[in-house]
């Protein structure tokens, strides 16, 4: 199938050939048609198989028809949520690219930088309007934006942007919106408390499903390597002696935890830089741009900064921290082999992070690869007193971070006791 056979309008499908897109996606090519006949979607495609194209150019045609309609003031008409900084800049430029010969405006509003050249786009008239919860909710409160005109709604990222807490800001802005109104719903992984949630905020939707439930790229070979916690750091440092990673994804469960990765692989002289949410906006569309240009060698990322992460050929994913939860590993190494390319994941397992293999190995039905030629293989032997007292502590700065996370999310000041 082509994009002519999708029943685009020519404005976005000469947009759309620019770019140099001849062929939609598997996801593309089942939501487009079902959401220009204007159908409630609950969408589910595996990462960097196309999910923003898949909803932005039929609420554009949508647009761009209405716009010849109707030629009063310029109103929101469009809202997409998101979880991060990244992705909001990225959907909006998707909006952009797509949408560079309809007239259609839109702006990407988020937390962390000041709210002045926001909300001047956001006066001057837009149509579509894509942010994250904390903004929009701050610039509705601020009498910025206003939700009644909301014709299309997209929630993106639905399953992290509940796991990230987020429930309790969705549906203020839910509350806020049309009855009469397209909503849609795109996520990686469907679990079931987002079925639950579709079923009270869409009409009638149609599931969508691109790929099997929680399977991983087929581009993407998957290996792994059993060590030690005091190894790990050589165990990196061995596998990144291969001169052919070039350009590194890795993934660190926590925002210290990353940058202490940085700080070491800085000190064996390798390029290196980390990405998380005590990073400015500045500063880390600077770090993305310099890995993308190959300036950085090794990017280190948490799961919730790397959603927003979009680079092209990206080949290599490293789990330095095996998540505990199942989905979350599907959704890394899709960041690699994304649009048919090749990609490769390597993951390093500690003994505590044992069952989190299996749960992922039982999660994917197949066994990851296990690297035999390993200078540093896993012992049986438990946790010294040292090793006991590093995790103790890594612990209690992961529940520290979450808990801080919590309160920010609330408006609270409790403090953190740790039981």
């Amino acid at each position: 199938m082509r994009f002519e056979d999708l029943a685009i309008i020519e404005p976005i499908l000469r947009a759309v050939k620019e770019e140099g897109y001849t062929e939609p996606t598997l996801i593309q090519e089942k939501a487009i048609p079902v959401i220009l006949n204007r159908h409630d979607v609950l969408g589910s495609a595996q990462t960097g198989t196309g999910k923003t194209a898949a909803f932005a150019i039929p609420i554009l045609q949508h647009l761009y028809n209405r716009q010849h309609e109707n030629n009063k003031t310029r109103k929101i008409k469009a809202l997409v949520i998101t979880p991060t900084r990244e992705l909001a800049i990225q959907i909006g430029e998707s909006f952009s690219v797509y949408g560079r010969y309809t007239g259609i405006r839109n702006t990407v509003i988020f937390g962390g930088v000041k709210q002045a050249s926001q909300t001047a786009s956001i006066r001057n008239g837009i149509d579509v309007l894509v942010a994250t919860p904390g903004r929009l909710l701050d610039l509705m409160d601020q009498g910025y934006v206003r939700l009644h005109d909301i014709e299309y709604f997209v929630l993106d990222e639905a399953d992290r942007m509940l796991d990230m807490g987020f429930i309790h800001d969705i549906r203020k802005i839910i509350a806020k919106l049309p009855l009469k109104r397209q909503s849609l719903f795109f996520s990686a992984t469907m679990p079931g408390n987002i079925v639950d949630l579709s079923k009270k905020i869409l009409l009638n939707p149609q599931k969508i499903e691109a790929t099997p439930k929680a399977t991983t790229a087929e581009t993407v070979q998957q290996y792994l390597y059993y060590t030690n916690k005091a190894t790990k750091k050589d165990l990196l440092n061995h596998i990144l002696n291969d001169s052919a990673l070039t350009q590194v994804l890795l993934f660190s469960k926590t925002k210290h935890g990353a940058d202490k990765i940085t700080k070491h692989l800085k000190s064996r002289n390798i390029s290196a830089a980390a990405i998380h949410g005590d990073k400015g906006q500045n500063q880390r569309q600077k770090v993305l741009l310099q890995f993308k240009e190959g300036h950085i060698r090794v990017l280190v990322a948490t799961d919730i900064a790397a959603r927003g992460i979009d680079i092209d050929k990206l080949k290599y994913v490293i789990n330095y921290d095996i998540p505990n939860i199942s989905e979350t590993y599907v959704h890394r190494i899709g960041r690699a082999g994304r649009a048919g390319e090749e990609g490769v994941s390597i993951s390093i397992c500690e003994p505590e992070e044992n069952g989190y293999v299996r749960d992922i190995e039982k999660l994917i039905s197949q066994k990851i690869e296990v690297v035999k030629n390993n200078p540093f293989p896993q012992t049986e032997k438990p946790m010294t007193s040292a090793e006991k007292t590093i995790w103790e502590k890594e612990k209690l700065i992961r529940k520290k971070e979450q808990f801080a996370a919590r309160n920010q999310r609330l408006g609270r000041t409790k403090s953190f006791r740790y039981k």
